[in-house]
């Protein structure tokens, strides 16, 4: 079996409380239920991504493209289909995600290298690449709740690429980075594709998603648009927006 993610089917919903007219007192001596609202972020998608692939998710705002992400990678449930994941995975889904607040840089590594299955002995012999690739060295023993975001962005790419996963999920977070560092991710993810890992990511910016990826997947609320050549999808993508 050749491939790395499989979903099959994929429909997820949300339920939303809204809020009630009045005060919040008001409603509670009313004894009321707020109404909920349910939201299908998600309705009958079905991909399957093979070892070696890059792909590229993309499509407006609420269109559920972090969502599936999120499926991927475990942090949702889906409300109904299959998943299938084979491989170790890495995510970078939020900044400062998988980071304690108040633990400094470098417990941090080991906490989220530990959590992905690294052993002591592992994280040892890649916690100086994890420093390197970061450039955070002055700022390794100081807590994270002190990072901003270009710095939160940094460490989490760097545990997410210095620990080899086989898949590597990213969420929009590089847009967050200095055009420097950006460029240097980049080349990383060139490194990742030369060595046959399977990458994942969400964008917005769509010369990104030409440059990384040969694949694209187009959602529209949450509905898989077009999946295939990452020109073509784009161009189905700009002709549907205008």
């Amino acid at each position: 079996m050749n491939h790395a993610i499989r979903l099959s089917h994929i429909t997820k919903r949300f339920r939303l409380i809204q809020e009630m007219p009045g005060s919040l007192k008001a409603a509670v001596l009313s004894f009321k239920r707020p109404p909920v609202k349910e939201l299908l972020a998600l309705d009958d998608v079905s991909i399957s991504i093979d070892h070696g692939e890059t792909v590229a998710i993309i499509g407006r705002n609420g269109s559920g493209k972090s969502t599936i992400l999120r499926i991927i990678g475990r942090v949702y449930l889906p409300s109904s289909g299959e998943i299938e994941v084979n491989g170790r995975m890495s995510t970078m889904l939020d900044l400062g995600a998988g980071f304690h607040p108040e633990l400094t840089g470098r417990e941090n590594i080991y906490f989220n290298a530990a959590i992905m299955g690294l052993s002591t002995a592992q994280i040892k012999n890649k916690f100086q690449d994890i420093i390197d690739f970061s450039e955070l060295d002055d700022f390794i023993d100081t807590p994270v709740k002190s990072y901003s975001a270009g710095m939160l962005m940094r460490l989490g790419f760097a545990v997410a690429v210095e620990t080899e996963p086989d898949i590597l999920l990213i969420d929009e977070v590089l847009a967050v980075g200095d055009a420097e560092f950006q460029e240097k991710c980049y080349e990383r993810i060139d490194s990742f594709k030369a060595a046959g890992k399977t990458i994942v990511f969400v964008t917005h910016d769509l010369e990104a998603a030409k440059k990384v990826a040969s694949r694209t997947i187009w959602l529209n609320k949450g509905v898989l648009q077009a999946d295939g050549d990452t020109h073509a999808a784009i161009e189905d993508y700009l002709s549907h927006k205008a």
